[in-house]
């Protein structure tokens, strides 16, 4: 029983541990797409276009989801904490759409920039696909008698995937 139980154990760590990397590699690239937004900030102010609007919203959910980020690298299987990313990353992409359909914005500066945001956005599509796959794999784990008892027992909580 002591080594199924230390097997069992090793297990559950595996998987989380492979959570954990996952979500590096997503993190690897919501950095890249935060840094591309910021580049695109700068060609805007650049371009004198600072008072396109719905640039403050933008640059506030910018901002938040760059903190909900920082906060999720620290531990980004708990469940408020992947909640919030997602609901920042919603917000985001919802500013981002608002910001390019808006009446004031010039095309000839915008359309590089939505193309490289879809290609983030397909690159980020993948990288969640891999997380969320580590995650689901990990709750199963945790969820499987007799696993379930040393889960609970050390206090592995399902994770929500993004």
């Amino acid at each position: 029983m002591v080594f199924w139980a230390v097997g069992a154990y090793h297990r559950i760590m595996r998987l989380r541990s492979a959570a954990l990397q996952a979500f590096g590699g997503l993190d690897v690239h919501w950095v890249r797409l935060l840094a591309m937004l910021g580049e695109c900030d700068a060609a805007q102010v650049t371009a004198g276009w600072v008072m396109v609007a719905g640039r403050r919203e933008w640059l506030a959910a910018m901002n938040r989801f760059a903190a909900c980020l920082a906060v999720a690298r620290a531990r980004p299987l708990q469940p408020e904490v992947a909640a919030e990313l997602l609901v920042a990353r919603q917000a985001l992409d919802a500013t981002w759409a608002a910001l390019l359909a808006g009446p004031d914005v010039p095309s000839d500066i915008w359309v590089p920039w939505a193309q490289r945001w879809e290609q983030q956005r397909q690159q980020n599509a993948l990288a969640t696909e891999q997380f969320n796959h580590a995650v689901a794999q990990y709750n199963e784990a945790i969820t499987q008698f007799p696993a379930s008892i040393l889960a609970r027992f050390f206090g592995f909580k399902a994770a929500v995937p993004l």
